[in-house]
């Protein structure tokens, strides 16, 4: 791989060479301000102010280490998906005895359940990415990170809600139907509200490659390569006949809870159904650990950009830079260079517990990797 000017290019949408998933830690003044808003201590208008004060310093903060794409932090959030599906009309905040199951780890338990027909009116991430939008300015793209449909989808189906699910929908078809045309409602009021880079973020496809769940569905007479046709399928209807101008990018995540993970496996079973999905230009990838396998699966795609998430937001520890540009190298036997941007594999802090690190230390994730990114794509 050549890193001469000549060879590489510069990137004028997103994904940047240089990039960010999305999620940044919540600053101690936004945790304690939820914590009175939940005590009934302050309004849901004082919270919202606190939210504001604190988005502006963080679009400003990500604009000084060289970021070209800003979000707001996912502040407003408790979760990266939950609070998404809570927004959309059909949909209820239920609490569970159990938690997601992570690497050593169980999240609070509270999930998203249907209480009737799924659809969208005005969602409330609306306004929120108008506020973003406003105080991002011309300078740099101010970018929207959502759940995937998929994640909606399998949220819909685990055990947990499965029963409800079924007394809304007879079919999975009607199901998928109805959460296609949601996302699609939703997605064209972001674009109207000036978005124009949506991220689906989506950890399905990472549990898809664990073969340990793949031996759970096969005992349960499911077989992976469906639930990866039915998930591309969803996802794709969602996002077909978007604005041409609208650049959709999805990342694929093996979970990112307090520093640990959910699952494991190269991308092999997944890449050709996954990498296929039309109307994505871009995939942020995990690519920190072993545990996502080799760049090989990277063959299958098509004119897509990648992503290579070869920093981990998990840790505070700054990784090897030329390690970090060996494997960049090592990605370039199978795309081309200017198909590859780096980024951390995940978002800081997917949920509102943020994983285990210092604010600096996450300043100092992405000034290293423009640092690098300035190296390659002169």
């Amino acid at each position: 791989m050549s890193s001469t000017a000549e060879q590489t290019t510069k990137r004028a949408v997103t994904p940047f060479r240089h990039d960010m998933v999305g999620s940044f830690l919540r600053p101690q003044v936004i945790k304690e301000a939820r914590i009175q808003f939940q005590n009934n201590e302050i309004t849901a208008d004082e919270l919202k102010q606190i939210e504001d004060r604190e988005i502006i310093k963080l679009v400003e903060k990500q604009k000084s280490v060289g970021l070209q794409a800003v979000t707001d932090g996912e502040f407003r959030r408790s979760w990266w998906h939950l609070d998404f599906f809570w927004g959309l009309d059909g949909v209820e905040k239920v609490l569970l005895d159990k938690g997601y199951q992570f690497h050593g780890e169980e999240t609070r338990g509270e999930t998203a359940r249907l209480s009737g027909k799924i659809s969208s009116g005005v969602h409330p991430f609306i306004e929120d990415f108008k506020f973003l939008k406003s105080v991002a300015g011309g300078d740099v793209v101010a970018r929207q990170t959502i759940p995937a449909p998929a994640q909606f989808l399998a949220e819909l189906i685990r055990p947990d809600n499965k029963v409800s699910t079924d007394e809304h929908y007879s079919s999975t078809d009607e199901l998928v139907a109805d959460i296609a045309q949601a996302y699609r409602t939703a997605i064209l009021a972001f674009y109207e509200a000036g978005c124009r880079s949506l991220q689906l973020d989506d950890c399905t496809w990472g549990m898809l490659c664990d073969k340990n769940f793949a031996a759970i569905m096969g005992q349960q007479g499911v077989d992976v390569a469906d639930v990866a046709k039915l998930y591309a399928h969803v996802n794709k209807q969602a996002i077909a006949d978007l604005p041409d101008d609208l650049v959709i990018t999805t990342h694929v995540c093996r979970g990112n809870y307090h520093s640990t993970w959910a699952s494991s496996g190269g991308y092999e079973p997944v890449a050709e159904t996954l990498f296929g999905i039309d109307n994505i230009d871009g995939y942020y990838l995990e690519f920190d650990t072993d545990r996502a396998g080799d760049f090989t699966p990277l063959k299958a795609l098509k004119d897509q950009q990648v992503v290579l998430g070869l920093v981990s937001s998990k840790i505070g520890e700054l990784e090897d830079k030329q390690e970090v540009i060996n494997r960049i190298r090592e990605a370039a036997q199978y795309v081309d260079i200017n198909h590859i941007c780096l980024s951390p594999q995940c978002g800081f802090a997917s949920t509102e517990e943020g994983n285990i690190l210092t604010e600096e230390q996450q300043w100092n994730k992405l000034a290293f990797i423009k640092e690098i990114a300035d190296e390659i794509w002169k």
